[in-house]
């Protein structure tokens, strides 16, 4: 439950950054991806759409997307997403907690996108 509402409160904060962070803006502007963030499992997802600066979302284990980040279960996605830590993502997936499936770039870009944010 903690997860799928992390990932709800991500697309609330990105779509209000969308209309009032310039920085963001700017960075969002020219791209068209998909990206979800979900569990192995499948039982929590949320798809971000980024479509030349609009942000739209959908909840599911969506099939089609640019890249997605898969967390071995809620509590490690939840403790890994709300770490202090910068390299909190890549010692996750060091250690086989986090998957990443599809165009690995977008989610560079996408956790880029989130320090101009976040």
């Amino acid at each position: 439950m903690r997860f799928s509402l992390l990932l709800f409160a991500l697309y609330g904060i990105l779509k209000i950054a969308s209309i009032t962070n310039q920085a963001f803006k700017k960075y969002i502007r020219k791209i068209c991806v998909k990206i979800l963030i979900k569990t192995a499992d499948g039982k929590v997802a949320r798809m971000f759409i980024f479509d030349k600066g609009k942000i739209t979302s959908l909840t599911g284990d969506q099939k089609t997307f640019d890249v997605a980040l898969i967390w071995q279960d809620v509590k490690t996605g939840f403790s890994v997403m709300t770490s202090k830590k910068k390299d909190a993502s890549f010692q996750a997936a060091a250690h086989g907690k986090l998957r990443v499936e599809g165009m690995s770039v977008y989610a560079q870009w996408f956790e880029d996108g989130i320090k101009k944010v976040i």
